[in-house]
């Protein structure tokens, strides 16, 4: 199978089944027969289609005679696929990108669409491969950046223009990769020394950035001398403050990398009891447990919202709630997909969450609140209401020792500050 057909059954699995393209990514690619070079063309196109999709379906839409819901799923992401090549892989030449699609038809078994496919594609190189923007500006804008534009104007009004801008810019650029050392298994001194121009060290003492193809070829990720973490997570866990021999509440924990941060710094002392709903995702937290060599890690499955009076009473709880997810819309650009009807639905949830933890918490204990997005409802509106109803709770800086926004109670982290995800953070003490 070529890397452009699995793309293509990729694409149109991720339409059918709408789970998380990283996660379908990484089990194709482990199952397939494709050589590394072929593997990072599939990956390429299929994260770029991903991206890209509303200004693929843009050009598309102009190009087509026939509306986009009536084509066929599988033709249509041939044309995504050809129209993404064309516009953006600068390596590929347009008449191989043509050449290629059409014969995609063929080993799709959609043979009767190849003369379709091979016009669309030869009319818009014919007009030098012009993106049709709208005319309207902030239609036009979201056609530019590949975002619906509902979500964009919510985030003008949240952030303002340029903002928004840098925001979604960054969105479509490939996202740093970032580790964390486990103290528990080596010095930074040591993981430095072994991996040499592979990492770079970042303002986080800990953390880096690493280049690297397949982590797990590694020998020190093999040892757990450190586990894949965004600089954005890495500071959430860290703002926590868990100290040694404290009890540790981790609500919704899976796959584990801020517990794992968490249980870290507290130096195999104490407990951090990691949840989460689903029991598949509860052996996620183990594996990577495991792997680390941590001892002071309880994982089990529960319910945030329910509360389980044997951990009440605990040092520190952290609730990382189920978000929309527009902060790591570079690692999982998708999530951009979601209706916002459906995200309209969230902050009860997390409000829901948050509550329930806050019930865990010892007088003069932290309650810490995050989530992986930018949308102020599910941020500031939610910690707000909770503040709110909750007066034996008071608001706390959220990490003071790195400066900036996160000397504030609420923080917004976003990508232009530490290359990080799009990231929210609000802790609370309990009174008494």
């Amino acid at each position: 199978m070529s890397a452009r057909k699995l793309a293509v059954q990729l694409l149109n699995r991720t339409e059918q089944e709408q789970s998380y393209s990283n996660l379908l990514l990484d089990s194709a690619l482990s199952q397939s027969q494709l050589d590394e070079r072929d593997k990072r063309l599939c990956a390429s196109l299929y994260y770029g289609v991903i991206e890209r999709r509303i200004t693929l379906d843009a050009v598309l839409s102009h190009y087509s005679k026939q509306p986009l819901r009536k084509l066929d799923s599988t033709v249509r992401n041939i044309l995504r696929l050809g129209i993404y090549q064309l516009l953006y892989c600068d390596q590929i030449p347009s008449r191989a990108a043509v050449n290629e699609s059409v014969k995609l038809t063929r080993s799709c078994r959609k043979a009767s669409a190849s003369g379709f496919v091979n016009a669309v594609l030869r009319g818009f190189l014919r007009d030098d491969c012009k993106i049709p923007y709208p005319k309207d500006p902030k239609a036009a804008m979201a056609v530019e950046y590949a975002v619906p534009q509902w979500l964009l104007e919510k985030l003008v009004d949240a952030y303002g223009m340029d903002t928004t801008k840098a925001f979604l810019a960054d969105a479509l650029q490939p996202a740093p990769r970032f580790i964390r050392q486990n103290p528990a298994a080596c010095t930074c001194a040591e993981l430095e020394q072994a991996l040499g121009d592979a990492i770079r060290p970042t303002n986080l003492t800990g953390a880096y950035e690493l280049h690297a193809g397949d982590i797990r070829k590694l020998p020190e990720f093999r040892k757990g001398w450190f586990y894949v973490q965004d600089l954005s997570s890495q500071i959430c866990a860290l703002a926590l403050g868990a100290a040694s021999g404290e009890t540790v509440l981790d609500l919704c924990a899976a796959p584990g990398g801020k517990t794992c941060t968490i249980a870290a710094g507290m130096e195999q002392t104490g407990c951090v009891h990691a949840f989460d709903l689903a029991e598949h995702r509860v052996k996620l937290i183990q594996d990577n447990v495991k792997r680390l060599g941590l001892r002071n890690v309880q994982a089990a499955q529960g319910d945030a919202t329910r509360f389980q009076e044997a951990y009440a009473g605990a040092d520190r709880v952290l609730c990382d709630v189920p978000c929309s997810g527009i902060g790591v819309l570079r690692h999982k650009p998708e999530v951009k997909e979601k209706s916002p009807e459906a995200l309209a639905e969230l902050p009860a949830l997390q409000l829901a969450i948050l509550e329930n933890g806050a019930r865990y918490v010892k007088a003069g204990g932290i309650l810490q609140y995050s989530t992986c997005t930018i949308l102020k409802e599910e941020n500031e509106g939610v910690a707000e209401a909770f503040l709110q109803a909750h007066p034996e709770f008071e608001p706390v800086p959220v990490y003071p020792a790195l400066g900036g926004i996160l000397e504030q109670p609420m923080a917004t982290i976003l990508p232009e500050m530490f290359g990080s995800d799009g990231f929210f953070v609000a802790k609370f003490r309990k009174k008494g």
